[in-house]
């Protein structure tokens, strides 16, 4: 088979298959093959004419059709199925060629793939791409990782295919190694708490201000013409707006309240776990999905006592919804600040080079969180790219510094009316947790010197503590 294909993409359900008509309706010859032939045909049949397709029977002939360097994109099930291609396709490559992974890989797995191949003289490129599957089609935000060499090559082409915002394409140099996929976690960490938040104003809305869901939709759309303009508050709107064919009533009545999760959420508080970044907002947000799962716990709570509450005139409820707004908007400042930290904290444990003012710049356009307010805070790294956070913006610090009585009454209200807001609790009591002079953890420390000698550090003087607890005088000594 003659080499003539730029990119090949292997694995072609949904995702791969959008992404390969992505490719080819921008000019690219695309070598398409999927472990099933009959799915390689199906694509060529039906789309053929959007572009240059070269279908494959088999991993040799996939291989040789490509150009060198090779550009070789796997769009398989993370895990066990990625390994399982790269070590069916590696040893028909040779050195400077490429493999790049486009599935929601684990970070980790990326860097041990990336290792292993880079040790064979092959780029491996962990590449999150965002946008779902109208976005592989028409434009996804792309977050490829891997060396400097490889996005040489693959940027120009990611640049093509990527979602473009005020003329700039959605994609960037992530960083080396896993970096890619551990901004794509991240980002998708970030959206479990994004569409938390959406939730809990919903249910405030509802449950508090006793609104419909056609009138909260109506609300929701008003919101998107503000500072809340973005992907996640326009499709709530018109899932909120609609109503089920079969039984008149409104969508969200109909649905089961329990809500699935794929992993990247999950692991996204592992990983903040393990590197100690308190992304609790994101936390609790994953913990909700998991808690509406819990059928047989949520039976045994039911009918226990919650809280009070009366009816809201209509001017209550205005102003209810408005204080709704501002605790909306501060909440996720907080859960995207998380997000943001989260990263700098894995740039520094793995030796990466994370231009989060570029990661802003890429997620304004074909990912899931796409909103207006991240070109703000794209511009508040361009003023200053050593932020430590969003709240050290002026813009940011005042908008959170307006919304302190309406953000807390919300959460009050919330509480007095047994309405759960566990992302919204969260993210202020993070706020309230860092701007404090004194936090309790230094009883902590004394407790747990106490019971294990773990010693612990003093406020005027340097060095480490343990206090003789056993002793009547409880002497301190110096370790």
């Amino acid at each position: 088979m003659q080499a003539t294909a730029q990119i090949g993409v292997t694995g072609l359900a949904v995702m791969g298959r959008n992404l390969a008509r992505n490719f080819a309706r921008n000019g690219y010859t695309v070598a398409v093959h999927n472990r099933t032939p009959t799915r390689t045909k199906a694509l060529v049949e039906e789309f053929g004419h959007e572009g240059t397709f070269v279908a494959a029977g088999t991993a040799e002939e996939f291989v040789a059709a490509l150009e060198r360097p090779r550009r070789l994109m796997i769009m398989v099930q993370a895990g066990a199925a990625t390994d399982a291609v790269i070590e069916e396709f590696a040893p028909l490559l040779e050195p400077g060629d490429m493999i790049i992974d486009g599935g929601n890989a684990h970070f980790a797995d990326t860097r041990r793939r990336e290792r292993s191949l880079r040790e064979r003289g092959l780029h491996f490129v962990g590449a999150g791409v965002s946008g779902g599957e109208e976005g592989a089609l028409h434009g996804p935000s792309v977050m490829p990782g891997g060396s400097p060499e490889s996005y040489a090559s693959l940027g120009p082409m990611f640049e093509k295919i990527s979602a473009k915002v005020d003329g700039e394409p959605c994609t960037t140099h992530i960083g080396t190694d896993g970096a890619g996929h551990f901004v794509k976690m991240v980002h998708n960490g970030i959206e479990y708490a994004d569409m938390q938040l959406i939730g809990e104003a919903y249910d405030l809305l509802r449950q508090v201000a006793g609104l419909s869901p056609a009138a909260i939709a109506e609300i929701f759309r008003t919101w998107n013409k503000g500072r809340l303009d973005s992907y996640l508050i326009e499709i709530t709107a018109e899932v909120l707006s609609h109503v089920d064919a079969a039984t008149g009533k409104p969508f969200v009545d109909v649905v089961a309240d329990a809500a699935g999760q794929k992993g990247t959420g999950r692991w996204t508080v592992q990983t903040a776990l393990e590197l100690g970044s308190p992304v609790t907002a994101i936390a609790q947000a994953t913990f909700a999905r998991a808690a509406s799962g819990q059928a047989a716990l949520r039976g045994a709570y039911r009918g226990l006592p919650g809280g009070i509450g009366r009816d809201l005139t209509p001017y209550e409820a205005e102003r209810f919804t408005a204080q709704v707004e501002q605790a909306l908007y501060a909440s996720k400042v907080i859960a995207y600040d998380q997000g943001w930290k989260m990263i700098l904290d894995a740039a520094d444990e793995f030796g990466w080079k994370i231009d989060l003012g570029a990661v802003a710049k890429i997620w304004r356009g074909g990912c899931i969180i796409r909103a207006a307010f991240l070109d703000r805070i794209r511009a508040a790294y361009a003023t200053d790219p050593g932020l430590v956070s969003l709240l050290s913006d002026e813009g940011f610090a005042a908008e959170i510094a307006d919304a302190q009585v309406p953000w807390r009454e919300a959460v009050a209200t919330a509480a007095r009316r047994g309405v759960p807001v566990p992302a919204f609790s969260a993210a202020l009591s993070y706020y309230d947790s860092l701007r404090a002079d004194r936090l309790p953890a230094a009883l902590t420390q004394g407790q747990r010197d106490y019971f294990g000698a773990h010693t612990y550090r003093r406020v005027d003087r340097d060095g480490s503590f343990h206090t003789l607890w056993g002793e009547a005088d409880r002497t301190e000594t110096e370790v």
